[in-house]
């Protein structure tokens, strides 16, 4: 039985900023762009991967408490969106520093084998990208 990745859900609270930064930014492309019922959810993704990436809004099918619930979190910093690999670290690393992007960590090898940096998006989720 083979089993694989199809899609990932990262939470945001504006999706327009989560544009700027996951396809501006960390060059995904927009794969859709879907409004419904007061609320927008873009599916992103890496050219040539076949894994989607949902950014959604905290409160779309979901009650109020638990909406706030979950945005809370999300901006707090609290939760880890996705560990992305890039196969030019410094190249990439500066590309999402000049969009803006909070930098938490800056290119470093790390004692378990990896280089890896790391950046908040604009909803406060935490974004690492590792060298590939």
């Amino acid at each position: 039985m083979a089993l694989s990745l199809s899609s990932m859900f990262i939470p945001v609270h504006d999706p327009d900023a989560a544009l700027a930064f996951y396809r501006d930014a960390l060059g995904l492309e927009v794969r859709n762009d879907v409004a419904s019922g007061g609320f927008r959810w873009v599916t992103v993704g890496a050219a040539g991967q076949d894994v989607d990436i949902v950014l959604f809004q905290p409160h779309g099918g979901r009650s109020e408490a638990e909406g706030d619930a979950l945005l809370s979190l999300v901006t707090k910093g609290s939760l880890q969106a996705a560990i992305f690999r890039a196969d030019d670290l410094d190249a990439t690393f500066e590309t999402v520093r000049a969009s803006g992007a909070e930098v938490l960590q800056e290119p470093a090898s790390q004692p378990w084998g990896v280089r890896d940096c790391a950046f908040r998006d604009p909803s406060g989720n935490l974004v690492r990208i590792v060298q590939g």
